[in-house]
């Protein structure tokens, strides 16, 4: 199957804006450049591959809270691994919550890829980065009963665990790029990062998402070796 190529060209018009009305373009069948308007600061240009542009939009299983992950790596195939603030020792890749928007007077998911790219940036400042592969599938884990318990009242909900579809981008910028303050609107995640192996990355990780690393990381492990 040939790579599709997409070109992110950022524009500056609201986010609320461009996420309520997103204008997305299929690809032709070539590697020509075709452009989708997102917010980025500045009108940097985005590059992404993917190699299956339509499976972001499969339907995760009910009862799962939708989110999106991010295996980041560098020219040294390391992968990008942060520590989270609010639970000491605990490392792991990013990973976000999939927004909801108002279409037609429903409520629709945000398209997995626009969430993957923009929360990047949010929350690491990076924005030099390529999509080089997205998960076939949705891959889920269960929260652990006292997890689940402490969630959901925090919620307002009854989710049994996550639902992710998972994106590996390429880092093509400097380390001095990363900053865990992101682009300021929101809030810090992340106290400390660094670039691991893939088994230092499993090895980090609480103990529930370990099995959705281990498969992840072979769903990539083309890209990793």
């Amino acid at each position: 199957m040939a790579i599709c190529r997409y070109s992110f060209f950022i524009g500056n018009p609201p986010l609320q804006q461009v996420l309520a009305n997103p204008t997305f373009f299929l690809p032709p069948k070539s590697n020509n450049f075709i452009q989708l308007p997102l917010t980025v600061p500045n009108r940097i240009r985005t590059s992404v591959n993917s190699a299956s542009p339509s499976s972001s939009m499969e339907a995760p299983p009910a009862g799962y809270r939708k989110n999106v992950g991010i295996c980041l790596i560098n020219s040294s195939k390391k992968i990008f691994s942060a520590s989270r603030l609010d639970i000491p020792d605990s490392w792991q890749m990013p990973q976000y919550l999939i927004l909801l928007m108002k279409q037609g007077g429903v409520d629709e998911g945000e398209d997995p890829r626009v969430a993957a790219i923009r929360e990047l940036r949010e929350e690491t400042g990076v924005t030099s980065a390529e999509i080089l592969m997205e998960a076939p599938h949705w891959l889920t884990y269960d929260f652990p009963p006292q997890v689940k318990e402490k969630l959901n009242r925090q919620w307002g909900t009854d989710w049994k665990g996550q639902a992710q579809k998972w994106f590996l981008f390429k880092f093509t910028g400097k380390d001095e790029e990363i900053n865990l303050l992101g682009d300021g609107s929101e809030k810090a995640e992340f106290g400390e990062w660094s670039w691991m192996s893939p088994e230092q990355v499993i090895d980090r990780a609480v103990n529930f998402k370990k099995p959705v690393y281990k498969e992840i990381i072979s769903v990539f492990s083309s890209h990793l070796q």
